[in-house]
C-alpha cells in the first residue's frame, strides 16, 4: 500500500483528496500546515507527497525545499498560484508536478498513478546483478554467491569502494580512467594521487573474493558486460 501525505490547510479540499485517496486505496496522513507536515513527514515513511503552497506558517515551497534537504519522495504542489513564474519555481525546486486550482480529481489520481509508477520502476532498478555479485543501492548492501555453499555472503565495503564498485557496475564494457574514477567517485574538486583507486580496487577485490574488475593497462578498469 503507498503511503500518502497530504499537507493541505482548507478542511474541504483535505476531506475530498483523503476520501479520493483512501477509495484507490492509498494509506493517506493529514497535515494542517507547513510546521505540521515537516513533522508528520519527519515521523513517517512516505511514497508521495501533495502539497499546498498558500499555508501558514511555512507556505508549500518552503516545505518544498525542507523536505528537498533530506529526500527525493515524489511531490506533487497544489496551489491557486497558477501564474507561470510560480510553476516554474515549483519546478526549479524539483517539485515533480504543479497542478493549480481548481483541479481534476480523477485526473490528479492518474498523475500520482503514474508517478508511483515511476518511481516503482526507478526502485527496482536499485538492485544490479552481476555473475555472482547483487548489490542493493539504496541499502548499501554488497552480496557475494558462494557456490559452494549456495548462499549469499554479505561483503562489508567502505562507502568509497562501494561507490566505486557501483560506477563499474553501472558503466559496463567501458573502460574507465584513473582520472574518471576519481572525478566520479571523490570529484573534480580531489587533487590527491591517482594512486588511491589502485588501492581501492585492490580492496574490494580481495573482499569480494573474486576478481570481476579488469585492469586495462595504461588505461584504466572496466568490469566486462555479461554474454
Amino acid at each position: 500500500m503507498y503511503r500518502i501525505l497530504v499537507v493541505e490547510d482548507e478542511d474541504d479540499i483535505q476531506k475530498i483528496l483523503e476520501n479520493y485517496l483512501i477509495d484507490q486505496g492509498y494509506a493517506v496522513t493529514l497535515a494542517y500546515d507547513g510546521v505540521d507536515g515537516i513533522a508528520k513527514f519527519h515521523n513517517g515513511e512516505f511514497d508521495l507527497v501533495l502539497l499546498d503552497v498558500m499555508m501558514p506558517k511555512i507556505d508549500g515551497f518552503g516545505v518544498c525545499e525542507l523536505i528537498r534537504r533530506e529526500s527525493n519522495v515524489p511531490i506533487i504542489m497544489l496551489t491557486a498560484l497558477d501564474e507561470e513564474a510560480y510553476q516554474i519555481k515549483g519546478f526549479d525546486m524539483n517539485a515533480d508536478d504543479y497542478v493549480t486550482k481548481p483541479f481534476s480529481i480523477p485526473i490528479l489520481l492518474r498523475k500520482i498513478a503514474a508517478i508511483l509508477r515511476r518511481t516503482q520502476r526507478e526502485d527496482e532498478l536499485q538492485v544490479i546483478s552481476y555473475k555472482t555479485l547483487s548489490v542493493d543501492v539504496k541499502g548499501h548492501h554488497v552480496y557475494v554467491c558462494k557456490a559452494e555453499k549456495g548462499e549469499q555472503i554479505e561483503i562489508e565495503l567502505t562507502q568509497k569502494e562501494f561507490e566505486m564498485l557501483y560506477v563499474l557496475l553501472v558503466n559496463k564494457g567501458i573502460v574507465l580512467t584513473r582520472q574518471k574514477l576519481l572525478n566520479m567517485v571523490w570529484g573534480e574538486d580531489y587533487y590527491g594521487e591517482e594512486r588511491i583507486v589502485d588501492t581501492h580496487i585492490k580492496n574490494i577485490r580481495k573482499k569480494l573474493g573474486v576478481n570481476l574488475i579488469s585492469t586495462i593497462r595504461g588505461v584504466g578498469y572496466r568490469i566486462d558486460k555479461e554474454n
